[in-house]
């Protein structure tokens, strides 16, 4: 017996954290755009209310207040919390390596 699996193509995507673009790839183009609007959001509310310009400590912190949302949803429903871990490390992952490519 042949077993087919049904797997949604990957689609490339292009969105704006902070005003820095950042190429994408995943299976649902409007999940990421909404996880890259969440993203934005927080880092626009980290820096509205704090005295640091610094791109990278806003990252920081909006990353913190993003895990500790993260970490209280994970404590009510433990299986949804892995699946949004796994989401949004997957997705760290590519901005970072993205980074990492147009360091050097």
């Amino acid at each position: 017996m042949t077993e087919t699996t049904h797997e949604t193509p990957t689609e490339y995507i292009t969105v704006e954290i902070y005003d820095q673009l950042y190429h994408l790839s995943g299976q649902n183009a409007e999940h990421i755009r909404a996880l890259a609007a969440r993203v934005d959001a927080k880092m626009r509310a980290v820096a509205a209310q704090g005295r640091t310009v610094d791109s990278l400590r806003v990252a920081v912190l909006a990353a913190l207040n993003l895990a500790d949302e993260l970490a209280q949803a994970a404590s009510a429903d433990p299986a949804l919390g892995r699946l949004r871990t796994a989401t949004l490390r997957g997705l760290l992952d590519e901005v970072l390596e993205d980074e990492r490519k147009t360091a050097t």
